[in-house]
């Protein structure tokens, strides 16, 4: 992945491909004739050659993050070591909080026909969070091999109903993985899905030189143990950046009540051709609805609706110093909190005994 030119900008550029404690691992740009020759006079330097980057202080200064994936611009590089010095962020074209990643193109959604089954609920959840980035969605489907073709074509109608063509691939056997590779090139694209689907065991297969740990599918819960640890990109052979991401079951419903149908395509769809009465149309119990109806997946959408209200209520209480509630974390709860009614400010405490003499003091001094 090459931006600006070096001949052009006079700059060295590169991409982060991962960030480790206070350093960032550089990919630098091919556009450099100077490195090309370096690394032609001497076969151990890497090429296109990698740095470990330390941020300029003044980035720090000014709240500068350096993401993965972003571009940034390179000073004083030192090749015999390895190292460098970011002195500048480029515009990011793209920006991801979870994971944090900058630049991304697509996501890249890998889930498994079976072990772990597939389940619709889960699936349309990682969807709609991959809508809601409004980033192009590509599906993989997994362990095809496991299932036969009849099924194949049901779970595929299945899907087209929802507005998805999937690519059935087996990691195992191999099958179709070069297609599903050819959606990758000379993008950068992040990885995602829950664990034990082959996430790895493909990052494994179109890039050699990734060696990703894999883990096995977990017998009592019929789930993946999660392997990933952190964000990393990692090069295509025929070009482009893949990022692994680390995996999570249940994407958060973070996005506003209002527009989640718009990440559900078959919704799109109803929308293209007509409108609801009212602009602020929540699609539930709303007289001439255009949305409301029988397709597969409203349910998913009512709970989905009722989760991203649950959350915008919470942002407001917690942005509401007059709220009557606040956020409690349980002792026992392995981190896990919740929201209980908060008692009037100051109405129970006790006065210090500083303010006691403070008020007494005064008191003396207006009898005086």
């Amino acid at each position: 992945m090459t931006g600006e030119n070096f001949a052009v900008t006079g700059q060295l550029l590169g991409t982060v491909l991962a960030v480790q404690a206070n350093f960032y691992r550089v990919q630098l740009d091919q556009e450099d004739g100077e490195m090309r020759e370096m690394g032609e006079q001497d076969p151990h330097l890497p090429y296109p050659p990698l740095l470990l980057c330390t941020r300029r202080t003044r980035l720090k200064k000014i709240g500068q993050q350096v993401m993965v994936g972003d571009r940034v611009v390179v000073e004083e590089p030192d090749w015999a070591g390895g190292r460098g010095a970011i002195a500048d962020v480029l515009p990011r074209q793209s920006e991801l909080d979870r994971p944090a990643i900058a630049n991304v193109n697509q996501i890249l959604l890998v889930f498994a026909v079976a072990d772990p089954p597939l389940e619709p609920y889960q699936l349309s959840r990682f969807l709609i969070k991959a809508e809601s980035t409004g980033l192009d969605v590509l599906l993989c489907l997994n362990k095809s091999d496991l299932i036969s073709e009849q099924e194949q074509q049901q779970v595929s109608d299945r899907l087209l109903g929802w507005g998805y063509q999937p690519i059935f691939i087996s990691v195992k056997d191999g099958i179709n993985t070069d297609q599903a590779g050819r959606y990758l090139s000379n993008k950068i694209t992040v990885i995602a899905g829950p664990s034990g689907v082959g996430k790895s065991s493909l990052i494994n297969t179109l890039i050699d030189s990734a060696k990703l740990r894999v883990g096995e599918v977990s017998g009592k819960l019929a789930r993946g143990r999660h392997t990933t640890r952190h964000i990393e990109l990692f090069e295509l052979p025929s070009g482009g950046l893949l990022a692994d991401t680390p995996g999570f079951n249940q994407p958060d419903m973070d996005c506003i009540p209002e527009e989640l149908i718009y990440y559900f395509p078959e919704a799109r769809e109803r929308l293209a051709v007509a409108s609801c009465r009212f602009s602020d149309c929540l699609h539930r119990d709303e007289p001439e609805c255009a949305v409301r109806g029988d397709w597969e997946r409203y349910e998913h959408y009512l709970e989905f609706l009722d989760a991203a209200i649950a959350h915008q209520t919470q942002l407001h209480q917690q942005a509401d110093p007059e709220s009557n509630m606040k956020l409690k974390s349980k002792s026992k709860g392995k981190g896990q909190s919740q929201y209980e009614p908060k008692l009037e400010s100051k109405k129970y405490r006790r006065i210090s005994r500083k303010t006691q003499l403070q008020d007494l003091q005064e008191l003396y001094r207006d009898e005086e």
